[in-house]
């Protein structure tokens, strides 16, 4: 079971580097473009989320990404010490398309996230945040 584990620290630009170093990781390890693709915008969905709310885009704050392939699917763990998470609800998105202005301010990320991964999860343990999602492989 490849593993591998990154770190970067709270700014954007690192997260274009590490998200090329995971899909070679992943390509390395023989995982499809249609596993990695959707694997990578979740990746860069969460570490945004990472930077800007739990560190409130404060640098130099470290950020770890566990990358684990099993057989039947690849897993993504990301933790962080920021400021946790504190609504858990599943987001959804609902606005008026003719009315650019009912479009939701925060949250889409999240969507991106719950509707390209197979599972999400986030928990807040002992100061330790951690985003954990999976994409099956078939």
């Amino acid at each position: 079971m490849p593993i591998d584990k990154f770190s970067i620290t709270s700014e954007y630009h690192n997260i274009s580097i590490v998200s090329t170093k995971i899909r070679n990781f992943l390509k390395e390890n023989k995982i499809s473009k249609e596993i990695i693709d959707p694997i990578l915008i979740s990746l860069m969905e969460a570490l945004n989320n990472s930077v800007e709310h739990a560190y409130l885009e404060k640098p130099g704050n470290e950020i770890d990404i566990i990358v684990t392939i099993s057989k039947f699917k690849v897993t993504i763990d990301i933790l962080e010490t920021g400021i946790p998470r504190t609504n858990f609800s599943k987001p959804k998105l609902e606005f008026d398309p003719d009315d650019i202005s009912t479009a939701p301010e925060g949250g889409m990320g999240l969507y991106i996230m719950d509707n390209l991964m197979d599972g999400v999860d986030y928990s807040s343990q002992n100061g330790v945040n951690t985003t954990t999602f999976y994409k099956r492989i078939k």
